[in-house]
């Protein structure tokens, strides 16, 4: 049967003696003995890769970026501490993953468990790549008519653009953001300023979540996974360029 490389991450870590894997803020981590030392993450912040954060033997870092930078980097969060990224789909021999997952598994393990491995585990490897959607979910139907919705009425308001902040499709009013939308815990929304008078308000409909981070500055998430009303959106999306938006942007759409 096909395989792809989400299953072999998952096949190679949970072959070691009593590791369990974990959700945790939507990357699957894989643990023993409630310790952490492999986390699978797929295109964190739009960085394009689809690799393994291992934890790894001091130095070990080091040796593998300079050497095989083509291979290896040093993952964010938990790179300052020693940690290894490993890219999945970079054509490195899937008998040296496990053997990296090994050292990660004996950094963490209990001796009485790294007794039990008498040789690195090996795996048939991948023959598929992962899901388009799962690397990037704005590539499904969904997420591609939100956009193009999104696009109809952020561009229509003077001296907008398009880009992305931290993997994330985000519309400016001039350099300031005003409109974004992503995927969080699996579900599209739509992230938009409307003040904090006005949250307290939105978040009696279930749809709506004051975010973490941002929240406390007066922005709000829109679910839009199931049910999107596009003059609702409309409303949000003109309320918060306006809060942005320099006077001349105002004027341009005679509000001032």
């Amino acid at each position: 049967m096909a395989k792809n490389i989400q299953q072999a991450v998952r096949e190679i870590c949970l072959l070691f003696p009593e590791a369990q894997e974990t959700p945790s803020r939507g990357s699957p981590d894989f643990r023993v003995a409630n310790k952490t030392f492999a986390t699978y993450v797929v295109n964190h912040h739009g960085d394009g890769r689809i690799a393994l954060w291992l934890r790894a033997p001091p130095g070990a870092q080091q040796l593998y970026t300079e050497s095989e930078p083509e291979c290896f980097f040093v993952p964010p969060y938990v790179g300052p501490r020693g940690w290894l990224g490993v890219l999945l789909d970079r054509g490195l021999d899937w008998d040296r993953i496990a053997l990296h997952v090994r050292e990660a598994y004996t950094e963490v393990a209990p001796k009485r468990l790294i007794e039990q491995i008498r040789e690195t585990p090996t795996i048939e490897p991948p023959t598929e790549t992962i899901d388009p959607e799962i690397f990037d979910p704005m590539t499904s139907e969904r997420g591609q008519e939100v956009l193009a919705g999104l696009r109809e009425r952020c561009l229509a308001l003077p001296e907008t653009s398009e880009g992305t902040q931290f993997g994330r499709p985000v519309w400016r009013a001039g350099k300031k953001s005003f409109c974004t939308a992503h995927y969080t815990k699996g579900r599209l929304s739509i992230s938009v300023w409307v003040g904090i008078d006005a949250q307290g308000m939105l978040t009696f409909d279930e749809r709506y979540v004051i975010p973490a981070y941002t929240g406390h500055n007066g922005w709000i998430l829109l679910d839009v996974e199931d049910t999107l009303h596009w003059d609702e959106v409309g409303e949000l999306v003109l309320t918060s360029y306006r809060h942005f938006a320099l006077k001349r942007m105002l004027k341009a759409m005679g509000e001032v």
